[in-house]
């Protein structure tokens, strides 16, 4: 792939954890996931007319983009980002439906790369889902993948996408739903010799820490948010949201959270669970 700027920077957008239904009215801890992702869009759409969205790269949708496992809710999110200029790349989360996922994105044209390369970077969307589990697991061959990635492209900076999160981020209920085998994604990261981030979702949270010289963030979802360092289950009152990457050529990375004005989506704080 080819940047938009001249100077070489990939500007990619993050969207993680849209838990649609097929009914977009349905209820999710007291938001409806398809208007408060309605809602994201929009703002993303606002972003285009100032020439901000439109120059972006790419948009990574990290899973848990369903949460009935219905075939209408993957077609809501493919209308969605229809309405958005760059190309979208995705994987799947615990909460989907896999094989579903991949026959309605093809239908829509979505494209099912799982490696890019993009200016000094490279892009590796690596599969976490474990079928009937909440946790997450790398598979031999997603991670020979990653090996293979490494070893062919020694000097290109790499962003790994996953779902679940690779280090905990502090809330204990969260955390023993992480990627399992984390320390075998972590070994052969530390053989590449670049820059290494590996960016996230599941936690619905925005994270941002620097660990053994890799960087690991994690984003908001578009739409419940689980509060931050609890160690029992707890929503947030922060709104929905996404991410903003900047990828530079030597390296660097700067990124941002965006989120929804204050209180545009309330959950039900009621909820002890979902």
């Amino acid at each position: 792939m080819s940047t938009h700027r001249a100077d070489g920077v990939v500007e990619l957008l993050q969207i993680t954890d849209t838990h649609l239904f097929a009914d977009k009215d349905a209820d999710l801890l007291g938001i409806a996931p398809w208007h408060s992702c309605r809602a994201v869009v929009n703002a993303m759409l606002e972003d285009q007319d100032e020439d901000t969205v439109s120059r972006r790269d790419l948009i990574l949708a990290t899973g848990d983009l369903s949460q009935d496992h219905s075939g209408a809710s993957y077609r809501h999110f493919t209308d969605l980002m229809s309405e958005l200029a760059p190309p979208v790349f995705w994987l799947p989360g615990n909460h989907d439906d896999a094989p579903l996922m991949q026959a309605e994105l093809d239908r829509a044209g979505i494209s099912n790369a799982k490696h890019l390369l993009c200016g000094q970077w490279q892009i590796l969307l690596l599969d976490t889902q474990l079928p009937g589990e909440t946790h997450g697991r790398l598979s031999d061959s997603q991670l020979a993948l990653l090996e293979l990635a490494i070893e062919r492209y020694p000097d290109h900076h790499l962003l790994v996408a996953v779902h679940h999160q690779a280090l905990p981020v502090g809330c204990a209920w969260l955390d023993q739903h992480n990627l399992r085998n984390a320390d075998d994604m972590r070994g052969l990261l530390a053989r590449h010799g670049a820059a290494c981030v590996v960016l996230s979702g599941h936690v619905h949270q925005g994270f941002d820490l620097h660990h053994d010289g890799v960087r690991y963030l994690a984003s908001p979802s578009t739409c419940i948010q689980f509060k931050p360092l609890s160690d029992d289950f707890a929503l947030d009152s922060t709104a929905p949201g996404w991410r903003a990457l900047s990828l530079y050529p030597d390296g660097r990375l700067s990124t941002q959270v965006w989120r929804l004005p204050p209180d545009a989506f309330v959950p039900d704080f009621s909820a002890k669970g979902y």
